[in-house]
């Protein structure tokens, strides 16, 4: 069976080009519908005990910056919709695989970079998304031309 929804998880990193394009290619060849989907991660951060940073200015700033760099992305990309495009606030794997769930997608599309050592014991977000994914997931090498 064909895939029939993909959601593309992307960071909005100038290395998305390397993801979006395998899935604008299938989406082609397949007829299938995409979705893209960007978390943004909390930040916990204080820069000093006397001047606490207000984590709300923090999430405005972040969502303003996400949004702007989808539009970025979006006029370059014109396959990609505007409405089939999702910005989470959360833990990535959760919020990738729960709007998996919700839209009903059969593939997630997401990019590696095939980290070593440390980075690797840590882990990425391209490996956290197979633990328990609702669906296959496709690893794409960012580190390939």
């Amino acid at each position: 069976m064909a895939y029939q929804h993909i959601l593309i998880a992307t960071d909005l990193s100038a290395e998305c080009h390397r993801v979006l394009r395998p899935a604008t290619q299938m989406q082609s060849a397949l007829g299938c519908k995409l979705s893209l989907v960007h978390v943004i991660e909390p930040l916990g951060l204080r820069f000093g005990a006397d001047v606490p940073l207000d984590p709300g200015i923090l999430h405005d700033q972040q969502a303003r910056q996400a949004t702007a760099r989808l539009d970025e992305v979006l006029d370059d990309w014109p396959t990609l919709l505007p409405q089939d495009c999702h910005l989470r606030h959360g833990q990535p794997r959760a919020e990738i695989h729960q709007l998996a769930r919700d839209l009903g997608c059969d593939l997630i599309l997401v990019g590696s970079h095939g980290r070593h050592g440390l980075a690797l014991l840590l882990g990425s977000t391209a490996s956290d998304l197979l633990s328990d994914a609702p669906c296959d997931v496709l690893a794409i090498n960012l580190k390939k031309d």
